[in-house]
């Protein structure tokens, strides 16, 4: 949507509130955001707008979008009616985009940072969003070279919707460990899984793991105060690492680092689908849902961010510590019936060694950054 073409915010919000209301349950979309990188060097590229030029004309065209900085792109599935269809178009967009990528002498990147190019030497995209977020936030977004794996799941009811997005907290750590793919960034072996997480969730305003809202009013006062202060100027601004999208309507899920391999890219966004559908269920069925407080949760997500997939979570529920890999096994089984309801099972798995796990093992073992990073760069996808 244009700038000339955007709602006041008051529009906005009641037709965000309408469109939640008349929505449609579990319809789901993914976005995948790539660094686009020298095919030597495998430095990063500001070479975004002649790749969208180039998809002009083509079936790839109107789910590319850019992403903040000219060295990233970004594909979105589209709305999909089931997981499979999703799953398939995840298959065909990297396809399209790799197709792309070769007319224009590019590979791609997909961890959650690079692992050494400056930023100081990335171009923010012209475009009047990111124009604005640029005047707004400076070094901090300047600062965010960074690269996710988004997931948006429709959800039937406004006070629904939210009700999902705050049993979906809980999880968020979760899905991070699973998902830690950046464990290197401006030269530097940070040791954390999540250095992405570190650079983006942890500057940006309004971002990490939200406060529990408890329905639409309350969530719908606070966005109108944050227009009312001049605190936004638009409804993304507000980045938390799960929302209720305003416009679409959906649930958005927004935790999780790149994934370089896309059959692991495919089972995260199974189980972040999954999860949300077996919230809303629990919701429908009257189960009660664990509701913690902040600060707990604060605890799991530096556990996620630090160790990802080889260290440890807690239960919040019990106190008990636990391999993260065994909380993410539990997490799997409490979705899988639903899972198999929405097709969403086959998808479902916890890899053996995730994609931070890969890098740091190889770099250990005395592997330079340049070839670590090699190894993660994205394989043709063959259909």
């Amino acid at each position: 949507m244009g700038d000339a073409q955007k709602l006041s915010p008051e529009e906005q919000i009641r037709t965000a509130r309408e469109g939640f209301e008349s929505g449609h349950d579990y319809t789901v979309a993914v976005e995948e955001e790539f660094a686009i990188l020298d095919p030597e060097t495998l430095g990063l590229l500001n070479r975004f707008e002649e790749l969208q030029a180039g998809a002009e004309g083509t079936p790839l065209a109107e789910h590319l979008v850019g992403e903040l900085i000219a060295s990233e792109i970004e594909v979105r599935t589209g709305r999909c009616e089931t997981f499979a269809d999703a799953a398939a178009a995840m298959v065909e967009r990297r396809r399209q985009l790799l197709e792309l990528a070769t007319r224009f002498d590019v590979v791609l990147g997909a961890t959650g940072t690079h692992p050494w190019s400056p930023w100081q030497e990335q171009r923010i995209i012209d475009t009047p969003h990111y124009r604005r977020n640029d005047e707004i936030l400076r070094y901090v977004v300047w600062r965010n070279n960074s690269f996710g794996l988004h997931v948006h799941v429709g959800i039937r009811g406004a006070d629904r919707a939210i009700a999902v997005t705050d049993g979906l907290r809980t999880f968020l750590p979760h899905l991070l460990a699973y998902s830690g793919s950046s464990p290197f960034v401006d030269g530097v072996f940070t040791h954390l899984h999540s250095a992405r997480t570190q650079i983006f969730t942890r500057m940006f305003p309004r971002c990490g793991i939200p406060d529990a809202f408890g329905d639409w009013g309350e969530y719908e006062r606070y966005v109108r105060f944050l227009y009312d202060t001049g605190s936004i100027t638009e409804h993304t601004q507000i980045w938390w690492s799960v929302r209720p999208h305003l416009d679409f309507p959906t649930v958005e899920i927004r935790i999780c680092d790149g994934q370089p391999d896309l059959a692991e890219a495919q089972g995260l966004a199974a189980l972040m689908y999954a999860l949300a559908v077996r919230i809303a269920r629990a919701l429908d069925e009257g189960e009660p849902l664990p509701q913690h407080p902040h600060r707990l949760l604060e605890e799991n997500l530096w556990r996620a961010i630090r160790h990802g997939l080889s260290g440890e979570l807690i239960d919040l529920d019990t106190g008990a510590v636990r391999p993260a890999r065994a909380e993410l096994e539990r997490l799997v089984e409490w979705t899988l019936p639903v899972a198999e309801e929405v097709g969403a099972a086959p998808y479902l798995a916890i890899p053996a060694v995730s994609a931070a796990e890969r890098q740091i093992s190889r770099y250990e073992a005395g592997e330079s950054l340049a070839d670590v990073y090699a190894q993660e760069v994205l394989e043709p996808v063959r259909v």
